[in-house]
Protein backbone atom coordinates (compact mmCIF):
# COMPACT_ATOMS: atom_id res chain seq x y z
CA UNK A 1 0.00 0.00 0.00
CA UNK A 2 1.43 3.37 -0.99
CA UNK A 3 1.98 6.00 1.69
CA UNK A 4 1.89 8.78 -0.89
CA UNK A 5 -0.41 11.76 -0.53
CA UNK A 6 -1.67 14.34 -3.00
CA UNK A 7 0.08 16.89 -0.80
CA UNK A 8 3.51 15.25 -1.25
CA UNK A 9 5.85 17.71 -2.88
CA UNK A 10 9.47 18.46 -3.63
CA UNK A 11 11.09 21.69 -2.47
CA UNK A 12 14.64 22.86 -1.87
CA UNK A 13 14.55 23.39 1.90
CA UNK A 14 12.27 22.42 4.76
CA UNK A 15 12.74 24.36 7.98
CA UNK A 16 11.19 22.75 11.06
CA UNK A 17 10.46 25.51 13.58
CA UNK A 18 9.85 29.23 13.26
CA UNK A 19 12.00 30.99 15.84
CA UNK A 20 14.97 33.20 15.03
CA UNK A 21 17.19 30.33 13.88
CA UNK A 22 14.63 28.72 11.61
CA UNK A 23 13.37 31.93 10.05
CA UNK A 24 16.94 33.18 9.55
CA UNK A 25 17.75 30.03 7.57
CA UNK A 26 14.51 30.33 5.60
CA UNK A 27 15.02 33.98 4.65
CA UNK A 28 18.66 33.44 3.70
CA UNK A 29 17.91 30.39 1.55
CA UNK A 30 14.96 32.10 -0.16
CA UNK A 31 17.05 35.21 -0.85
CA UNK A 32 19.40 32.97 -2.83
CA UNK A 33 16.55 31.59 -4.90
CA UNK A 34 15.69 28.42 -3.01
CA UNK A 35 12.12 27.17 -2.63
CA UNK A 36 11.61 27.07 1.14
CA UNK A 37 8.84 25.75 3.36
CA UNK A 38 8.71 26.52 7.10
CA UNK A 39 6.60 24.19 9.24
CA UNK A 40 5.55 25.07 12.78
CA UNK A 41 3.64 22.71 15.07
CA UNK A 42 2.03 25.55 17.06
CA UNK A 43 -0.77 27.61 15.55
CA UNK A 44 1.49 30.68 15.66
CA UNK A 45 5.12 31.34 14.76
CA UNK A 46 8.01 32.69 16.77
CA UNK A 47 8.65 30.12 19.49
CA UNK A 48 10.70 31.40 22.42
CA UNK A 49 12.03 34.20 20.21
CA UNK A 50 8.70 36.00 20.41
CA UNK A 51 8.83 35.85 24.22
CA UNK A 52 12.38 37.21 24.37
CA UNK A 53 13.84 40.68 24.68
CA UNK A 54 14.96 40.39 21.06
CA UNK A 55 18.55 41.45 21.64
CA UNK A 56 21.28 39.49 19.88
CA UNK A 57 24.99 39.41 20.74
CA UNK A 58 26.65 40.36 17.45
CA UNK A 59 30.24 41.49 18.05
CA UNK A 60 31.78 43.40 15.17
CA UNK A 61 28.42 44.26 13.63
CA UNK A 62 28.18 46.99 10.98
CA UNK A 63 25.91 49.21 13.09
CA UNK A 64 28.74 49.55 15.59
CA UNK A 65 31.20 50.35 12.83
CA UNK A 66 28.82 52.99 11.45
CA UNK A 67 29.03 54.71 14.85
CA UNK A 68 32.82 54.64 14.81
CA UNK A 69 33.32 51.52 16.97
CA UNK A 70 35.60 49.18 15.06
CA UNK A 71 36.95 46.58 17.48
CA UNK A 72 39.56 44.05 16.48
CA UNK A 73 38.17 40.51 16.34
CA UNK A 74 40.91 39.39 18.68
CA UNK A 75 39.13 41.32 21.45
CA UNK A 76 36.09 39.06 21.03
CA UNK A 77 38.25 35.95 20.98
CA UNK A 78 40.06 37.06 24.13
CA UNK A 79 36.84 37.63 26.03
CA UNK A 80 35.34 34.31 24.95
CA UNK A 81 38.52 32.33 25.64
CA UNK A 82 38.56 33.64 29.20
CA UNK A 83 34.84 33.05 29.78
CA UNK A 84 34.49 29.67 28.05
CA UNK A 85 37.80 28.13 29.09
CA UNK A 86 38.10 24.53 27.97
CA UNK A 87 34.66 24.75 26.32
CA UNK A 88 36.00 27.19 23.70
CA UNK A 89 35.43 25.52 20.31
CA UNK A 90 37.75 27.37 17.99
CA UNK A 91 36.20 26.27 14.69
CA UNK A 92 32.62 27.12 15.67
CA UNK A 93 33.54 30.37 17.45
CA UNK A 94 35.56 31.48 14.44
CA UNK A 95 32.66 30.66 12.12
CA UNK A 96 30.35 32.69 14.35
CA UNK A 97 32.66 35.71 14.52
CA UNK A 98 33.26 35.59 10.77
CA UNK A 99 29.57 35.41 9.85
CA UNK A 100 28.05 37.76 12.46
CA UNK A 101 28.79 41.11 10.77
CA UNK A 102 27.64 39.83 7.39
CA UNK A 103 24.47 38.35 8.91
CA UNK A 104 23.56 41.70 10.45
CA UNK A 105 24.46 43.55 7.26
CA UNK A 106 22.41 41.16 5.13
CA UNK A 107 19.25 41.40 7.18
CA UNK A 108 19.57 45.12 7.88
CA UNK A 109 20.11 46.16 4.27
CA UNK A 110 18.47 43.41 2.20
CA UNK A 111 15.32 42.44 4.14
CA UNK A 112 12.58 43.86 6.36
CA UNK A 113 14.61 43.08 9.47
CA UNK A 114 16.14 46.39 10.50
CA UNK A 115 18.12 46.61 13.71
CA UNK A 116 18.81 49.20 16.37
CA UNK A 117 22.29 49.30 17.94
CA UNK A 118 22.93 48.24 21.53
CA UNK A 119 25.30 51.12 22.11
CA UNK A 120 25.11 50.92 25.91
CA UNK A 121 24.70 47.17 26.41
CA UNK A 122 27.79 45.88 28.19
CA UNK A 123 29.21 42.38 28.32
CA UNK A 124 28.35 40.83 31.69
CA UNK A 125 31.84 40.24 33.08
CA UNK A 126 33.44 43.67 32.85
CA UNK A 127 36.65 42.69 34.62
CA UNK A 128 37.40 39.90 32.11
CA UNK A 129 40.00 40.78 29.45
CA UNK A 130 38.35 41.71 26.19
CA UNK A 131 34.98 42.59 27.76
CA UNK A 132 32.92 45.07 25.76
CA UNK A 133 31.27 48.23 27.05
CA UNK A 134 28.66 48.56 24.34
CA UNK A 135 28.09 48.22 20.60
CA UNK A 136 28.30 44.41 20.58
CA UNK A 137 24.55 43.84 20.38
CA UNK A 138 21.67 44.65 18.07
CA UNK A 139 17.94 44.47 18.63
CA UNK A 140 15.01 44.65 16.23
CA UNK A 141 13.76 48.13 15.48
CA UNK A 142 10.15 48.60 16.69
CA UNK A 143 7.62 47.50 14.10
CA UNK A 144 3.93 48.16 13.56
CA UNK A 145 1.84 45.12 12.71
CA UNK A 146 -0.05 47.07 10.05
CA UNK A 147 3.04 46.39 7.88
CA UNK A 148 2.16 42.69 7.95
CA UNK A 149 -0.75 41.42 5.88
CA UNK A 150 -3.66 40.09 7.99
CA UNK A 151 -3.25 36.42 7.00
CA UNK A 152 0.41 36.53 8.05
CA UNK A 153 -0.39 38.55 11.16
CA UNK A 154 -2.74 35.77 12.27
CA UNK A 155 0.30 33.46 12.43
CA UNK A 156 2.28 35.77 14.76
CA UNK A 157 2.66 34.92 18.43
CA UNK A 158 1.58 37.57 20.92
CA UNK A 159 3.82 39.29 23.46
CA UNK A 160 4.40 37.19 26.59
CA UNK A 161 1.69 38.59 28.84
CA UNK A 162 3.75 38.35 32.05
CA UNK A 163 6.40 40.74 30.69
CA UNK A 164 3.91 43.16 29.16
CA UNK A 165 1.65 45.92 30.35
CA UNK A 166 -1.85 44.75 29.47
CA UNK A 167 -0.34 42.84 26.56
CA UNK A 168 1.82 45.75 25.36
CA UNK A 169 5.55 45.18 25.15
CA UNK A 170 8.01 47.76 26.49
CA UNK A 171 11.43 47.92 24.86
CA UNK A 172 14.60 48.02 26.94
CA UNK A 173 16.37 51.36 26.64
CA UNK A 174 14.72 54.76 26.15
CA UNK A 175 11.19 53.30 26.01
CA UNK A 176 11.54 51.57 29.39
CA UNK A 177 13.39 54.53 30.90
CA UNK A 178 10.50 56.85 30.03
CA UNK A 179 7.95 54.47 31.55
CA UNK A 180 10.00 54.29 34.76
CA UNK A 181 10.38 58.07 34.86
CA UNK A 182 6.59 58.35 34.69
CA UNK A 183 6.42 56.56 38.07
CA UNK A 184 8.41 59.48 39.50
CA UNK A 185 6.11 62.12 38.07
CA UNK A 186 8.19 63.09 35.03
CA UNK A 187 5.92 64.97 32.62
CA UNK A 188 7.75 63.74 29.47
CA UNK A 189 7.60 60.21 30.89
CA UNK A 190 3.88 60.50 31.65
CA UNK A 191 3.16 61.84 28.16
CA UNK A 192 5.20 59.03 26.56
CA UNK A 193 3.43 56.36 28.61
CA UNK A 194 0.01 57.88 27.90
CA UNK A 195 0.69 57.93 24.17
CA UNK A 196 1.90 54.33 24.10
CA UNK A 197 -0.90 52.98 26.30
CA UNK A 198 -3.53 54.96 24.38
CA UNK A 199 -2.34 53.55 21.07
CA UNK A 200 -2.31 50.06 22.58
CA UNK A 201 -5.88 50.34 23.83
CA UNK A 202 -6.92 51.52 20.37
CA UNK A 203 -5.20 48.47 18.84
CA UNK A 204 -7.01 46.14 21.23
CA UNK A 205 -10.35 47.73 20.39
CA UNK A 206 -9.86 47.69 16.62
CA UNK A 207 -7.51 44.79 15.91
CA UNK A 208 -7.97 42.62 19.03
CA UNK A 209 -4.20 42.45 19.50
CA UNK A 210 -1.08 44.46 20.28
CA UNK A 211 0.04 46.24 17.12
CA UNK A 212 3.08 48.10 18.53
CA UNK A 213 5.68 45.38 18.22
CA UNK A 214 8.95 45.54 20.16
CA UNK A 215 11.50 43.07 21.47
CA UNK A 216 11.02 39.46 20.36
CA UNK A 217 7.65 40.08 18.71
CA UNK A 218 9.24 42.71 16.48
CA UNK A 219 12.09 40.34 15.60
CA UNK A 220 9.66 37.56 14.69
CA UNK A 221 7.37 39.86 12.72
CA UNK A 222 10.23 41.36 10.73
CA UNK A 223 11.62 37.91 9.93
CA UNK A 224 8.19 36.62 8.93
CA UNK A 225 7.62 39.66 6.70
CA UNK A 226 11.04 39.12 5.12
CA UNK A 227 10.28 35.44 4.52
CA UNK A 228 6.87 36.22 3.05
CA UNK A 229 8.36 38.86 0.75
CA UNK A 230 10.73 36.21 -0.61
CA UNK A 231 8.01 33.63 -1.20
CA UNK A 232 8.64 31.36 1.77
CA UNK A 233 5.66 29.09 2.47
CA UNK A 234 4.92 29.27 6.24
CA UNK A 235 2.67 26.48 7.52
CA UNK A 236 1.41 26.49 11.11
CA UNK A 237 -0.33 23.68 13.02
CA UNK A 238 1.96 21.33 11.12
CA UNK A 239 3.99 18.71 12.98
CA UNK A 240 7.19 17.14 11.72
CA UNK A 241 6.90 13.44 12.52
CA UNK A 242 9.93 11.84 10.95
CA UNK A 243 13.02 12.62 8.91
CA UNK A 244 13.21 10.72 5.63
CA UNK A 245 16.55 9.21 4.60
CA UNK A 246 18.06 7.41 1.63
CA UNK A 247 20.13 4.23 1.55
CA UNK A 248 23.27 6.24 2.42
CA UNK A 249 21.71 7.70 5.54
CA UNK A 250 21.40 11.20 4.12
CA UNK A 251 18.29 13.16 5.06
CA UNK A 252 16.06 13.68 2.05
CA UNK A 253 12.91 15.18 3.51
CA UNK A 254 10.33 15.24 6.31
CA UNK A 255 7.11 13.39 7.04
CA UNK A 256 4.53 15.93 8.19
CA UNK A 257 1.08 16.00 9.71
CA UNK A 258 -1.11 19.06 9.26
CA UNK A 259 -4.71 20.22 9.07
CA UNK A 260 -5.17 18.39 5.76
CA UNK A 261 -3.56 15.11 6.81
CA UNK A 262 -0.14 13.48 6.56
CA UNK A 263 2.28 14.05 3.69
CA UNK A 264 5.97 14.13 2.82
CA UNK A 265 8.06 17.05 1.67
CA UNK A 266 11.23 16.05 -0.15
CA UNK A 267 14.05 18.55 0.38
CA UNK A 268 16.59 18.75 -2.43
CA UNK A 269 19.05 20.95 -0.50
CA UNK A 270 18.39 20.15 3.13
CA UNK A 271 16.25 20.07 6.26
CA UNK A 272 16.88 22.52 9.10
CA UNK A 273 15.87 21.54 12.63
CA UNK A 274 15.03 24.64 14.68
CA UNK A 275 12.34 23.44 17.07
CA UNK A 276 13.57 25.24 20.19
CA UNK A 277 15.51 22.58 22.06
CA UNK A 278 14.00 20.59 24.93
CA UNK A 279 13.29 22.99 27.86
CA UNK A 280 9.71 21.68 28.13
CA UNK A 281 10.68 18.01 28.12
CA UNK A 282 10.20 16.89 31.72
CA UNK A 283 12.10 13.60 31.35
CA UNK A 284 15.18 15.22 29.82
CA UNK A 285 15.12 17.95 32.47
CA UNK A 286 15.10 15.28 35.19
CA UNK A 287 18.04 13.54 33.54
CA UNK A 288 20.19 16.61 32.86
CA UNK A 289 19.18 19.59 35.02
CA UNK A 290 20.79 19.82 38.48
CA UNK A 291 18.53 19.64 41.54
CA UNK A 292 15.57 18.72 39.33
CA UNK A 293 14.85 15.11 40.37
CA UNK A 294 11.42 14.79 38.74
CA UNK A 295 11.84 17.42 36.01
CA UNK A 296 8.96 19.45 37.44
CA UNK A 297 11.15 21.60 39.72
CA UNK A 298 11.93 23.92 36.81
CA UNK A 299 9.87 26.52 34.95
CA UNK A 300 10.94 27.40 31.43
CA UNK A 301 9.91 30.56 29.59
CA UNK A 302 9.79 28.65 26.32
CA UNK A 303 6.47 27.65 24.74
CA UNK A 304 5.12 24.16 25.42
CA UNK A 305 6.05 23.10 21.89
CA UNK A 306 9.78 23.30 22.74
CA UNK A 307 9.74 19.70 23.97
CA UNK A 308 12.72 18.18 22.17
CA UNK A 309 10.92 16.90 19.08
CA UNK A 310 13.72 18.09 16.80
CA UNK A 311 16.32 16.38 18.95
CA UNK A 312 14.31 13.15 18.95
CA UNK A 313 14.10 13.14 15.13
CA UNK A 314 17.81 13.84 14.84
CA UNK A 315 18.68 11.00 17.20
CA UNK A 316 16.58 8.61 15.09
CA UNK A 317 18.86 9.24 12.11
CA UNK A 318 22.07 8.85 14.12
CA UNK A 319 22.87 12.38 15.32
CA UNK A 320 24.97 12.92 18.42
CA UNK A 321 23.33 14.53 21.45
CA UNK A 322 26.00 16.86 22.85
CA UNK A 323 25.59 17.13 26.62
CA UNK A 324 29.26 17.97 27.20
CA UNK A 325 28.47 21.57 28.11
CA UNK A 326 29.06 23.68 31.22
CA UNK A 327 25.32 23.95 31.81
CA UNK A 328 22.46 22.11 30.09
CA UNK A 329 20.31 25.24 29.92
CA UNK A 330 20.30 29.04 29.80
CA UNK A 331 19.15 29.71 33.35
CA UNK A 332 16.86 32.57 34.26
CA UNK A 333 15.35 33.37 37.68
CA UNK A 334 11.56 33.35 37.47
CA UNK A 335 8.55 33.84 39.71
CA UNK A 336 5.18 32.15 39.36
CA UNK A 337 1.98 34.12 38.84
CA UNK A 338 -1.53 32.89 39.39
CA UNK A 339 -3.87 34.77 37.05
CA UNK A 340 -7.52 35.49 37.91
CA UNK A 341 -8.64 32.83 35.39
CA UNK A 342 -6.72 30.18 37.34
CA UNK A 343 -3.83 29.73 34.90
CA UNK A 344 -0.21 30.05 35.96
CA UNK A 345 2.28 32.40 34.37
CA UNK A 346 6.06 32.55 34.55
CA UNK A 347 7.80 35.90 34.97
CA UNK A 348 11.53 36.37 34.18
CA UNK A 349 13.45 38.54 36.66
CA UNK A 350 15.58 40.50 34.21
CA UNK A 351 15.78 44.11 35.38
CA UNK A 352 14.60 44.32 39.00
CA UNK A 353 17.59 42.51 40.49
CA UNK A 354 20.03 45.29 39.54
CA UNK A 355 17.99 48.23 40.84
CA UNK A 356 19.03 49.88 44.13
CA UNK A 357 16.98 48.96 47.18
CA UNK A 358 16.53 45.24 46.60
CA UNK A 359 18.46 42.06 47.44
CA UNK A 360 18.09 38.32 46.90
CA UNK A 361 18.26 35.93 49.86
CA UNK A 362 17.88 32.24 50.60
CA UNK A 363 15.74 30.69 53.34
CA UNK A 364 18.71 31.03 55.68
CA UNK A 365 18.41 34.81 55.37
CA UNK A 366 21.73 35.23 53.58
CA UNK A 367 22.56 36.72 50.19
CA UNK A 368 24.15 34.28 47.77
CA UNK A 369 25.03 36.20 44.60
CA UNK A 370 25.73 39.54 42.98
CA UNK A 371 22.10 40.20 42.10
CA UNK A 372 23.05 42.68 39.36
CA UNK A 373 25.04 40.15 37.35
CA UNK A 374 23.45 38.09 34.59
CA UNK A 375 20.30 36.07 35.05
CA UNK A 376 22.31 32.88 34.44
CA UNK A 377 24.57 33.68 37.40
CA UNK A 378 21.62 34.21 39.74
CA UNK A 379 20.15 30.74 39.13
CA UNK A 380 23.53 29.03 38.97
CA UNK A 381 24.41 30.46 42.40
CA UNK A 382 20.96 29.63 43.79
CA UNK A 383 21.32 26.00 42.72
CA UNK A 384 24.85 25.68 44.09
CA UNK A 385 23.90 27.30 47.40
CA UNK A 386 21.01 24.90 47.99
CA UNK A 387 21.73 21.59 49.71
CA UNK A 388 20.84 18.44 47.78
CA UNK A 389 17.24 17.43 48.35
CA UNK A 390 16.15 20.92 49.41
CA UNK A 391 13.86 23.15 47.36
CA UNK A 392 15.83 25.53 45.14
CA UNK A 393 14.29 28.93 45.82
CA UNK A 394 15.11 32.44 46.93
CA UNK A 395 13.29 35.68 47.64
CA UNK A 396 13.85 39.04 46.03
CA UNK A 397 13.23 41.57 48.81
CA UNK A 398 12.66 45.33 48.56
CA UNK A 399 11.40 48.25 50.59
CA UNK A 400 8.39 50.48 49.95
CA UNK A 401 10.37 53.11 48.06
CA UNK A 402 11.64 50.50 45.64
CA UNK A 403 8.23 49.03 44.76
CA UNK A 404 6.83 52.46 43.88
CA UNK A 405 9.81 53.36 41.68
CA UNK A 406 10.71 50.05 40.02
CA UNK A 407 9.06 46.73 39.16
CA UNK A 408 9.49 43.93 41.68
CA UNK A 409 8.96 40.92 39.53
CA UNK A 410 5.64 41.35 37.77
CA UNK A 411 4.44 43.97 40.27
CA UNK A 412 4.51 47.33 38.51
CA UNK A 413 5.57 50.70 40.00
CA UNK A 414 3.34 53.76 40.32
CA UNK A 415 0.66 54.42 39.25
CA UNK A 416 -0.23 50.69 39.14
CA UNK A 417 -1.58 49.53 42.52
CA UNK A 418 0.05 46.67 44.43
CA UNK A 419 -3.27 45.33 45.73
CA UNK A 420 -3.82 42.65 43.02
CA UNK A 421 -0.33 41.22 43.57
CA UNK A 422 -0.81 41.14 47.34
CA UNK A 423 -4.28 39.63 47.10
CA UNK A 424 -3.10 36.83 44.83
CA UNK A 425 -0.16 36.02 47.12
CA UNK A 426 2.39 36.91 44.45
CA UNK A 427 3.77 39.67 46.68
CA UNK A 428 4.37 39.11 50.39
CA UNK A 429 4.25 42.18 52.66
CA UNK A 430 5.63 42.77 56.15
CA UNK A 431 5.73 45.91 58.23
CA UNK A 432 9.19 44.94 59.42
CA UNK A 433 11.99 42.86 57.97
CA UNK A 434 11.38 40.25 60.69
CA UNK A 435 7.65 40.05 59.94
CA UNK A 436 8.36 39.67 56.22
CA UNK A 437 10.88 36.92 56.92
CA UNK A 438 8.44 35.00 59.09
CA UNK A 439 5.73 35.14 56.42
CA UNK A 440 8.16 33.86 53.79
CA UNK A 441 9.74 31.13 55.92
CA UNK A 442 13.10 32.93 56.05
CA UNK A 443 15.30 33.01 59.16
CA UNK A 444 14.18 36.37 60.63
CA UNK A 445 17.24 37.08 62.79
CA UNK A 446 19.68 36.32 60.00
CA UNK A 447 17.70 38.33 57.45
CA UNK A 448 17.71 41.29 59.82
CA UNK A 449 21.50 41.04 60.12
CA UNK A 450 21.89 40.65 56.35
CA UNK A 451 19.81 43.75 55.62
CA UNK A 452 21.61 45.80 58.28
CA UNK A 453 25.02 44.85 56.85
CA UNK A 454 23.91 45.48 53.30
CA UNK A 455 22.40 48.87 54.19
CA UNK A 456 25.53 50.04 55.97
CA UNK A 457 27.70 49.21 52.95
CA UNK A 458 25.19 50.36 50.35
CA UNK A 459 25.21 53.86 51.85
CA UNK A 460 28.95 53.89 51.06
CA UNK A 461 28.39 52.49 47.57
CA UNK A 462 30.21 49.22 48.24
CA UNK A 463 29.35 45.52 48.43
CA UNK A 464 32.28 43.68 50.08
CA UNK A 465 30.54 40.32 49.80
CA UNK A 466 29.72 40.20 46.07
CA UNK A 467 31.12 43.39 44.50
CA UNK A 468 27.75 44.46 43.15
CA UNK A 469 27.97 47.63 41.10
CA UNK A 470 31.65 47.22 40.25
CA UNK A 471 31.23 46.59 36.50
CA UNK A 472 29.68 48.63 33.69
CA UNK A 473 27.06 45.89 33.27
CA UNK A 474 25.99 46.21 36.92
CA UNK A 475 25.94 49.99 36.89
CA UNK A 476 24.01 50.30 33.64
CA UNK A 477 21.33 47.99 35.04
CA UNK A 478 20.98 50.18 38.12
CA UNK A 479 19.55 53.68 38.50
CA UNK A 480 21.59 56.60 37.20
CA UNK A 481 20.02 58.94 39.76
CA UNK A 482 21.28 56.87 42.69
CA UNK A 483 24.69 57.73 44.14
CA UNK A 484 27.40 56.84 44.92
CA UNK A 485 26.65 53.47 43.27
CA UNK A 486 23.69 53.21 40.88
CA UNK A 487 23.27 49.52 41.71
CA UNK A 488 23.20 49.85 45.49
CA UNK A 489 20.61 51.35 47.79
CA UNK A 490 19.55 50.52 51.36
CA UNK A 491 16.30 48.77 52.26
CA UNK A 492 15.08 51.13 54.97
CA UNK A 493 11.53 52.31 54.50
CA UNK A 494 8.78 49.87 55.49
CA UNK A 495 6.63 48.12 54.74
CA UNK A 496 8.84 45.58 53.02
CA UNK A 497 7.97 43.23 50.16
CA UNK A 498 9.19 39.91 48.78
CA UNK A 499 8.68 37.75 45.69
CA UNK A 500 9.57 34.05 45.69
CA UNK A 501 12.07 33.22 42.92
CA UNK A 502 12.61 29.73 41.46
CA UNK A 503 14.83 28.23 38.72
CA UNK A 504 13.78 28.82 35.14
CA UNK A 505 15.36 29.03 31.71
CA UNK A 506 15.15 30.69 28.33
CA UNK A 507 16.04 27.43 26.59
CA UNK A 508 18.61 24.66 26.46
CA UNK A 509 22.36 24.67 25.83
CA UNK A 510 22.79 20.92 25.39
CA UNK A 511 21.69 19.91 21.91
CA UNK A 512 22.41 18.41 18.54
CA UNK A 513 26.10 18.28 17.68
CA UNK A 514 26.97 20.37 14.62
CA UNK A 515 30.03 21.58 12.76
CA UNK A 516 31.01 25.13 11.87
CA UNK A 517 28.53 25.14 8.97
CA UNK A 518 25.59 24.08 11.18
CA UNK A 519 25.62 20.60 9.61
CA UNK A 520 24.51 17.85 11.97
CA UNK A 521 27.16 15.34 13.04
CA UNK A 522 26.78 11.68 13.93
CA UNK A 523 28.38 9.83 16.83
CA UNK A 524 31.67 9.46 14.94
CA UNK A 525 31.83 13.14 14.04
CA UNK A 526 30.87 12.67 10.39
CA UNK A 527 28.34 14.92 8.69
CA UNK A 528 24.81 13.59 8.19
CA UNK A 529 24.07 14.73 4.66
CA UNK A 530 21.12 17.05 4.16
CA UNK A 531 20.56 17.83 7.86
CA UNK A 532 21.22 21.11 9.67
CA UNK A 533 20.39 22.46 13.13
CA UNK A 534 19.94 26.02 14.32
CA UNK A 535 18.69 27.91 17.35
CA UNK A 536 18.38 25.96 20.58
CA UNK A 537 18.23 22.64 18.75
CA UNK A 538 21.92 23.17 18.09
CA UNK A 539 24.37 22.56 20.95
CA UNK A 540 25.44 25.95 22.31
CA UNK A 541 28.39 27.50 20.50
CA UNK A 542 29.23 29.05 23.89
CA UNK A 543 29.71 25.59 25.40
CA UNK A 544 26.95 26.10 27.95
CA UNK A 545 28.26 29.43 29.24
CA UNK A 546 26.50 32.82 29.29
CA UNK A 547 29.17 35.50 28.65
CA UNK A 548 26.78 38.19 27.42
CA UNK A 549 23.13 38.98 26.98
CA UNK A 550 21.86 37.81 23.59
CA UNK A 551 24.07 34.72 23.25
CA UNK A 552 21.01 32.64 22.36
CA UNK A 553 19.59 34.89 19.65
CA UNK A 554 22.93 36.05 18.21
CA UNK A 555 24.11 32.52 17.36
CA UNK A 556 20.57 31.48 16.35
CA UNK A 557 20.36 34.20 13.72
CA UNK A 558 23.97 33.67 12.66
CA UNK A 559 23.98 29.90 12.26
CA UNK A 560 20.55 30.00 10.62
CA UNK A 561 22.13 32.41 8.14
CA UNK A 562 25.16 30.11 7.78
CA UNK A 563 22.91 27.11 7.12
CA UNK A 564 20.88 29.02 4.54
CA UNK A 565 24.02 30.06 2.69
CA UNK A 566 25.43 26.53 2.89
CA UNK A 567 22.32 24.99 1.35
CA UNK A 568 22.27 27.64 -1.36
CA UNK A 569 25.96 27.17 -2.15
CA UNK A 570 26.56 30.90 -1.67
CA UNK A 571 30.15 32.07 -1.78
CA UNK A 572 30.05 35.88 -1.80
CA UNK A 573 28.57 37.72 1.16
CA UNK A 574 25.31 39.49 0.46
CA UNK A 575 26.16 42.77 2.18
CA UNK A 576 29.52 43.62 0.62
CA UNK A 577 30.19 41.03 -2.11
CA UNK A 578 33.41 39.72 -0.54
CA UNK A 579 34.17 36.03 -0.77
CA UNK A 580 33.54 33.97 2.36
CA UNK A 581 36.28 31.68 3.66
CA UNK A 582 35.51 27.97 3.65
CA UNK A 583 33.89 26.75 6.88
CA UNK A 584 33.84 23.04 6.11
CA UNK A 585 35.94 21.92 9.07
CA UNK A 586 34.05 19.45 11.23
CA UNK A 587 34.37 20.07 14.96
CA UNK A 588 33.03 18.43 18.10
Amino acid sequence: MSNSSPMDAEVDVVVVGSGAGGLSAAVTGAYHGLKVVVVEKADVCGGATSFSGGWAWTPGNPLAKAEGVNEDREEFRTYLRHRLGEDYNEARIEAFLEAVPHMVGFFHHKTSLQFTPGAKINDIYGKTPGAGTGHRSVGPAPYHARNVKPELRAKMRHQLYATSFLGMGIMAGPDLAKFLSASRGSIPGILHAAKRVGAHLFSLAVHRRNMQLVNGTALTARLMKSADDLGVDIRVSTTAEKLMTNESGDVTGVRLSGPSGSYTLTARRGVVLATGGFPQNTARRAALFPQTPTGTEHWSLAPAEANGSGLDMALEVGARFNTDVASPAAWCPVSLIRYPNGTQGVFPHIMDRAKPGSIGVLANGKRFVNEANGYYDYVDAMIKATEAGQTVQSWQIADSRFVRRFPLGMAKPLPVPLTPYLRSGYLVKGNTIEELATKCGIDPQQLSRTVADFNRNAAKGIDPDFERGQTPFNRYGGDAQTTPNPSLGPLEKGPFYAVRVVPGSFGTFAGIDVDASARVLNESGAVIGGLYAAGNDQASVMGGHYPAGGINLGPALTFGYVAGREMAGATAYEDDGTEAPSAKTSSR
